[in-house]
């Protein structure tokens, strides 16, 4: 072959790997699909219909696992709500943090400010994002915000667009919302003041006053007086910026539609955190009644309803095909949490977190493993999953959704559970942290629980806390309701996890 020749065969080949590759699709495009995390508080593992409850149905939470993923073996990072809201927007575990415990509502920010949280890791990869519903993380600095000021820090100093927020629970003083760092409907003229020590001004207390109640409390929760109720800590003032229980649902489920709205033509992530089931349980009129429960079960008809109404908006804007719903508890169930609100008297034979033993507060699987569904249509793998995974990978696992490397220290806990969330592994972690009382941990189906001093029962809850002097060890395989401790019949086995265990609680960089 002669030169000229050569050179234009290596021109035609060159030619012709050009036109094949114009001809090969596209190499696939960074997802950027927006995020709706629904993380109800103190929903059971039994508590929706999709989970097997018959006394109450929720048919809005059952299509989300009719059209996503259902997952059997899916935990909050603890049995309290203030610990596991913290691990879920860190990435890290709350017992790594001293103090992280269920903060009181005028408590300071405990998430430090510039750290990576899930806001901010997904703001950079350029979404807007924005919380609705209850925060119970602190606000403001060391000894706790300025309510009649910009407070600040909040969650727009850790990754936040925009929030809409109360501040701690429904049970807490002070009873108002937070929108973008202002009390919402606050009158000048009449300042907030909020004490979690002696009372403060002259409004009167359920202690003091249980004839002005409409919902008398079974233990605690006899101080100021809110809407007929009485609540944990004191308060005076901001009466025009007062929520009404009955009506806070319709207020975040307008909220969080709102956003969604508002942010339709951009990557949006929203962390809509309901308020339903926790106490008081205070359902909106429409709801009442929808169940033999009395308001526990009325309250779990109500976020069903909330739900359905996130969903509504995502298929009315056409959005729902381009949004990861998930949805989620921040811990387990408990039934009388400090009101008489008949919610024992009417259980019958629903079990809050079903074949599982103990529930909030516990440190039996009751306590942290939670109602989890994934769906994103077209990507998500339809069915059931007993991947064990943590609320604390949400931030490992999002990150590699939108392309990012997390940075040294970054959410030190957190593991990529990404392909466990579209169900396209059912591999899940190796080693699983279950916080409570104690420290647990799972390893496949073994779970250890450390030995410890504690109350064995919660006497207010009627809670079993799993706490004992002797280890405990439990195959959940064969038990999943943990009635046979182990520890005694493995001794190898219950002494390698305890060590892991004391690895792990001592090296913030030891999970697998």
């Amino acid at each position: 072959m002669t030169k000229p020749v050569a050179q234009w065969c290596v021109v035609l080949l060159a030619l012709a790997g050009v036109l094949a590759a114009a001809r090969e699709p596209a190499a696939p495009q960074l997802a950027r699909p927006n995020i709706v995390v629904i993380l109800t508080d103190d929903l059971g593992y039994g508590d929706v219909s999709s989970y097997g409850a018959t006394a109450v149905t929720t048919p809005n939470i059952d299509r989300l696992a009719n059209e996503g993923l259902r997952l059997t073996d899916a935990h909050s990072a603890a049995a309290t709500c203030t610990p596991s809201r913290y691990s879920l927007l860190t990435g890290q575990y709350a017992f790594r943090k001293p103090g992280t415990s269920i903060l009181p509502g005028n408590a300071a920010l405990i998430i430090e400010p510039g750290r990576t949280t899930l806001p901010s890791m997904l703001k950079r990869a350029g979404y807007v994002t924005g919380i609705v519903g209850k925060w119970h993380l602190g606000l403001g600095m060391q000894g706790g915000p300025d309510w009649n000021a910009a407070i600040a820090p909040g969650p727009e100093d850790i990754g936040f667009d925009e929030a809409f927020i109360m501040p701690a629970t429904t049970d807490r003083v002070p009873t108002v919302f937070i929108a973008n760092r202002k009390v919402v409907g606050l009158v000048p003229s009449d300042p907030i003041t909020v004490s979690y020590g002696a009372p403060v001004g002259t409004w009167p207390t359920g202690k003091e006053h249980p004839e002005l109640l409409k919902l008398a409390p079974s233990h605690g929760h006899d101080q100021t007086i809110v809407n007929g109720i009485s609540r944990i800590g004191y308060m005076t003032g901001g009466k025009d910026a007062l929520w009404v229980d009955e009506d806070m649902a319709d207020t975040f489920t307008s909220r969080a539609v709102s956003f969604i709205e508002a942010h339709r033509s951009t990557p949006f992530f929203l962390y809509f955190a309901t308020h339903d089931p926790h106490v008081p349980r205070m359902p909106h009129a429409r709801f009442v009644g929808k169940t033999t429960m009395g308001p526990r079960g009325d309250a779990i008809v109500e976020v069903d309803w909330s739900v359905g109404e996130v969903l509504n908006a995502l298929d009315r804007l056409g959005l729902a095909n381009n949004t990861i719903v998930l949805f989620s508890s921040d811990n387990g169930p408990v039934v009388d949490d400090g009101y008489k609100d008949q919610a024992v008297q009417k259980l019958g034979g629903h079990r809050p977190a079903g074949p599982l033993r103990g529930g909030k507060y516990s440190n039996f699987e009751g306590g942290t493993r939670i109602p989890w569904i994934v769906r994103w249509p077209g990507h998500v793998t339809r069915g059931v999953s007993a991947a064990v995974v943590s609320q604390v990978d949400l931030l490992a696992s999002f990150a590699a959704l939108t392309g990012q490397a997390l940075r040294a220290g970054d959410a030190p806990d957190s593991l990529n559970m990404l392909p466990e969330l579209m169900g396209t592994s059912r591999v899940g972690r190796a080693e699983l942290i279950e916080e409570a009382g104690a420290i647990s941990l799972r390893q496949g189906s073994w779970k250890y629980i450390e030995p410890n001093n504690k109350a064995k029962v919660n006497t207010d809850t009627n809670t079993e806390l799993g706490n004992d002097t002797v280890p405990q060890l439990y195959d959940l395989a064969a038990d999943p309701g943990e009635t046979t401790n182990l520890a005694v019949m493995q001794p190898d086995r219950t002494k390698a996890m305890a060590q892991e265990l004391m690895r792990i609680k001592a090296d913030v960089k030891s999970q697998k």
